[in-house]
């Protein structure tokens, strides 16, 4: 699995903190530095644009100061499933029943300790392949397809 990594200037402490507990299995797609006049729909569109093209055994890790900016930003990306991610409990849920592909931790509202253990349950949560989930997947790319 290939992970990705992306942060404005507001998640940039929160994604170098993440990155220490990491393997050398991600990508750091910035920003390399701190600095308040960058924006945070690059990091996404860029972000969501790879974790796409590499097919399901991609994920997306995204950092600004509230996740929320970067959401609406990486789910213009056709093929883009983000989600902001506050707990255990809705990380395992976006990736079992919405099968999404990208995080977002908003650094003004989550410790790094609970990125952590939210990281943990994307990484061990298997998706729900029942019927009720894969229809309403399907009818997000048919809408995608059309529009």
């Amino acid at each position: 699995m290939k992970i990705y990594l992306a942060s404005d200037h507001g998640g940039y402490l929160l994604k170098e903190q993440v990155k220490k507990f990491l393997t050398n299995q991600f990508v750091d797609l910035g920003a390399t530095e701190i600095n308040s006049l960058d924006d945070y729909p690059s990091f996404a569109f860029n972000l969501a644009e790879q974790v796409v093209q590499s097919g399901d055994d991609s994920i997306g890790l995204l950092f600004c100061r509230s996740g929320s900016g970067m959401v609406i930003a990486a789910n213009k990306v056709k093929g883009a499933r983000a989600v902001d991610v506050y707990n255990q409990a809705i990380a395992q849920h976006a990736v079992s029943h919405n099968h999404a592909n990208i995080f977002a931790f908003g650094a003004d509202f989550i410790k790094t300790q609970e990125v952590l253990l939210c990281l943990v349950s994307i990484l061990k949560t298997k998706v729900d392949l029942s019927e009720r989930h894969l229809r309403r997947l399907k009818q997000i790319k048919d809408y995608e397809a059309n529009h």
